[in-house]
């Protein structure tokens, strides 16, 4: 083991007692010597003089700023004394390996690796492949292409005017001379028609013919640099596909038991069955390897966000967060083998003990206030849920109950059918944003404005499902008008008005640094984990399928 490595604790840990499981590293709370790892290496990149990375602290830089995710390993040496590794996640200032950090599985960047060497043939590609598009040849042979076939087409488009206009006068006269003409005469002239037909189809042929042959040459010319193209991006395509599958053969990972799996089989077990870009690279992975290979004993996991946010995610300096999903989850699954872990929360029902408190009921609906932690609808894990409960609430219901749904950790109204018509004639209402909706909800933070209107797209984080990304590229339209109620101690209560029901809008509407910038209090995804996630749907206005009366129902926070 290299000690520089292995960081002894410089505060005091005596009396902190020892988790009894290791972290389940997708959902967990920082347990305390985690937290003082934590702060000890903050306090080493804030102090450190070994490698210069952006983080985007200073106002004033012309490298690019580059937050990082950094994670620490409480672990206990073979003398029995407890310390900490400390890992971040991909390239640091450039560099895969630092000496106060873990080092990488595979240092990709080291001189002359096999993948530095596969990267400089594909700059080399890349560069052929620009010079070619730069070619002033190239764009005067596609320049002169597309004049040729506009030429050509509108050329073509008239002639076939003054075609089908000869094919109408021809029609008019076998029309109006079937009368006037004797047998003999009407025969000569439907063989006369019948040839001027076939020369206007021969010519039509022929023209098309002729200018293909007049764009010969041109396009002979832009087909050979297209083919080249063409084989360069083959070439470059097959290379990075290779290259790709070579570095993922250098990464092997191993469990608590010893046992060595490569990471094409870790993720053979997957959906896609195949690795994703940067797997092996999280802070997770490598400080579990170092630990395995110098016989350390993992205790507890953590890892936080140093620096500027993304512009797409929601990341805040200093907080802590879970593991990445689509590059960690099977990885950790493997390499949690053989440790005693913390229980899945995902796994535990929250509804266990609460009870759908029924606001309105009438002969057609049902409106119910949903506590926080309860499935609106049944999840992959857990069945309990508004829906199934309402299901055995009201078994003669002939409609599928629920109109709509809520976040499981938001609390609220709910709308329900009894009937099929009640259903749909709701639902309706809904597609059509006739349905007024207002949330309550208290935010960490003190927003100075008094209301606005928040217009970030959403799409789903693909790597970390459910979490939602702004993205101005694929998201879909996502509109929240909202105005504060009070301000106090730091926190600031707003009605947030959905204009738009994308997935954790409010919550990514209200944590994003170009929305509120202040996550909902309690928000484990976007914010800081409390008792409960301070948002609440706390009216819905409606027209009633009955009555058809304009219908209002609120019910109050508990916050």
């Amino acid at each position: 083991m290299n000690p520089s490595r292995f960081h002894k604790f410089k505060t005091a840990i005596n009396g902190i007692e020892l988790p009894k499981k290791f972290t389940f590293p997708f959902f967990y709370e920082a347990h305390p010597l985690s937290i003082i790892a934590s702060k000890e290496l903050q306090d080493y990149l804030t102090s450190q003089q070994d490698f210069d990375h952006n983080f985007g602290f200073s106002e004033v830089s012309d490298r690019p700023i580059i937050g990082k995710m950094f994670g620490v390993l409480v672990v206990e040496c073979q003398q029995n004394e407890l310390g900490f590794l400390a890992g971040f996640s991909g390239k640091l200032a450039n560099s895969n390996d630092h000496k106060f950090f873990v080092p990488p599985l595979f240092d990709m960047l080291s001189e002359n690796s096999f993948y530095l060497k596969g990267e400089e043939i594909n700059y080399q590609i890349n560069a052929k492949v620009d010079e070619i598009l730069n070619n002033p040849g190239f764009h005067q042979a596609r320049f002169e292409l597309e004049k040729s076939k506009k030429y050509a087409a509108e050329f073509i488009s008239k002639e076939k005017v003054r075609l089908r206009e000869n094919k109408r006068q021809r029609k008019m006269l076998r029309e109006n001379e079937f009368k006037n003409l004797s047998e003999q005469q009407y025969a000569i002239l439907l063989d006369t028609l019948k040839n001027e037909s076939l020369a206007d189809h021969f010519y039509l042929t022929n023209l098309v013919k002729y200018w293909k042959f007049r764009m010969f040459n041109t396009k002979l010319k832009c087909d050979r640099y297209f083919d080249e193209l063409e084989s360069l991006k083959k070439e470059r395509k097959r290379r990075s596909i290779d290259l790709q599958n070579q570095l993922f053969d250098n990464y092997s990972f191993l469990n608590a038991f010893g046992n060595e799996r490569g990471l094409r089989s870790i993720f053979e077990d997957t959906t896609s069955k195949i690795p994703p870009s940067g797997a092996g690279e999280c802070a997770a992975p490598k400080l579990l390897q170092y630990a395995y290979n110098n016989n350390l004993k993992p205790i507890a996991l953590a890892e936080f966000w140093w620096g500027a946010s993304p512009k797409s995610e929601i990341r805040k300096h200093g907080q802590y967060y879970p593991a990445c999903k689509a590059k960690c989850e099977p990885i950790l699954g493997h390499m949690l083998q053989g440790l005693n872990v913390d229980e899945n929360p995902m796994l535990v029902n929250p509804a266990i003990g609460k009870e759908l408190q029924i606001v309105y009921e009438d002969e057609v609906i049902v409106i119910v206030n949903k506590p926080a932690e309860f499935l609106s609808v049944p999840g992959k894990n857990i069945n309990d849920s508004v829906l199934t409960r309402l299901q055995s609430m009201f078994p003669e219901a002939t409609g599928p109950l629920l109109v709509h749904r809520i976040d499981m950790s938001t609390s609220g109204l709910l709308l329900a059918a009894k009937t099929k018509e009640a259903h749909q004639f709701l639902q309706d209402q809904f597609i059509t944003r006739k349905v007024k909706k207002r949330y309550v909800a208290m935010l960490n933070g003190e927003v100075k404005a008094d209301e606005g209107v928040i217009d970030l797209p959403l799409r789903l984080d693909l790597d970390n499902r459910p979490q939602q990304l702004v993205c101005y590229q694929h998201g879909k339209k996502a509109l929240t008008k909202w105005e504060v109620i009070e301000r106090k101690a730091g926190k600031t209560k707003v009605y947030f008005y959905p204009m738009t029901g994308r997935t954790h809008q409010l919550r990514v509407h209200a944590a994003h640094s170009l929305g509120l910038n202040s996550p909902i209090v309690g928000d484990d995804l976007y914010g800081l984990k409390s008792n409960r996630l301070h948002l609440h749907a706390e009216r819905l206005e409606f027209i009633h399928p009955s009555n058809r009366q304009w219908t209002v129902i609120s019910v109050a926070s508990e916050f």
